[in-house]
């Protein structure tokens, strides 16, 4: 005897269809958003070191003002600490983990189906 999957393509291959539908459109809001975590953390990369170049140019601006000038103003070191300081911020996101359970809610439809389809051929045809 056929396996009842095989009857059901026959019989109703719109059921399958929708059902691949399903899983496409569950695959993609699952992706969508693991997009936009990669997304976010590429910025706080791109962010951190555009912080830091900046903070390098001021620095070595405050040093060259300090040394024409004579003196050191305490605005001379605040300025590009701001710059490192954001530099800081957008390292610790960059470094925060991803969320875990990625895929979780697709693999657990795939393994919930798998379960459903072996009981149905366990029960039928043997």
């Amino acid at each position: 005897m056929l396996h009842p999957i095989f009857s059901t393509l026959v019989t109703r291959p719109d059921l399958i269809v929708d059902h691949l539908s399903g899983y496409t459109a569950l695959l993609g809001e699952e992706t969508k958003s693991v997009g936009t975590e990669l997304v976010v953390k590429a910025m706080a990369w791109v962010m951190m070191g555009l912080m830091l170049m900046l903070c390098l140019t001021l620095a070595g601006t405050a040093v060259m003002l300090g040394v024409m000038h004579g003196h050191f103003h305490w605005a001379l070191a605040a300025v590009p600490g701001v710059a490192l300081l954001l530099a800081l911020v957008a390292f610790v996101l960059a470094r925060k983990p991803l969320s875990g359970g990625h895929y979780a809610e697709f693999k657990s439809q795939i393994e919930s189906d798998v379960a459903t389809l072996r009981a149905a051929g366990g029960h039928h045809g043997r």
